[in-house]
């Protein structure tokens, strides 16, 4: 009879051990600082086209290795836009000073193990205009962590860009159908946006087709896998056109700072 039900009783401890406390306020903890101004006689300069990229950091662990990947990679260190995920405040910050960007930052969850924030950053060339913390639906299996996505409003001259940066659940915490409604509610704030960019860990290499069914690009489909398990790291674009279907890339030396290989797209202002 014991034996019967020890898997029972040993999946009930599992389901009770969090790792982590969730932020559940949609104010906040938030984070942020406006990229460096100006001078008067060295505006900046009107972009032919935007420079995109997305990196998932691996728990903001290696941040010196992933500026340097950031700094000397030719296809990231003049980004326009850079999405981070799994990354902490003073990582987001520290990243953003280097580069010479503004940045906002909302962590999803503190996690026990680390003693650290987890979250995703925005970071940006230009000024940060609005920004809001977007609760995913859905905790994780047996941890019961949460998903969020950063989203800031970009103002590039005299357009404005909705930018997400997001973090999907992973294989083992949520079901495809579950990953699919996370990116429907993103996909939903960004409806009454006329320029948006959505990029992140997505978590699911087919996902992107949900965004392609709702007017979405999708320049990164194809390339190398960006993880151990597939390419699951994506950047999808609305009102924002590709040049050609090379306008689109994977970096594939990262120096150890993560386990998940960067992307990024170059996008027009239509």
């Amino acid at each position: 009879m014991h034996r019967h039900f020890t898997p029972i009783l040993l999946l009930l401890v599992v389901g009770a051990c969090h790792t982590g406390r969730n932020y559940t306020s949609l104010e906040g903890p938030r984070y942020a600082s406006e990229p460096p101004r100006q001078s008067a006689g060295n505006p900046p300069p009107t972009p032919a086209a935007l420079r995109i990229a997305s990196f998932n950091v691996e728990y903001g662990i290696r941040v010196d290795s992933a500026i340097a990947v950031l700094t000397s990679e030719p296809a990231l260190r003049g980004a326009d836009l850079l999405l981070l995920q799994e990354v902490d405040e003073p990582a987001s910050r520290r990243i953003a000073d280097t580069l010479g960007m503004g940045y906002v930052y909302y962590p999803a969850v503190f996690r026990f193990n680390t003693h650290r924030d987890l979250g995703n950053a925005v970071l940006s060339r230009w000024p940060i205009v609005e920004d809001r913390k977007i609760i995913l639906p859905h905790l994780a299996r047996f941890v019961r962590s949460q998903r969020v996505a950063t989203a800031a409003t970009v103002r590039v001259n005299q357009s404005l860009v909705r930018v997400y940066s997001v973090h999907l659940g992973t294989m083992a915490g949520l079901s495809p159908a579950a990953r699919r409604d996370q990116l429907h509610t993103v996909l939903a704030d960004a409806e009454g946006h006329a320029h948006v960019v959505i990029g992140g860990d997505m978590n699911d290499a087919g996902i992107g087709q949900i965004a392609r069914d709702a007017g979405y690009a999708w320049p990164t489909q194809r390339g190398p896998a960006t993880t151990p398990v597939g390419r699951l790291d994506h950047i999808f674009l609305k009102g924002l056109a590709t040049p050609d279907s090379a306008a689109a890339g994977t970096v594939l030396n990262v120096r150890r700072a993560s386990d998940h290989l960067p992307v990024w797209a170059i996008a027009l202002l239509r």
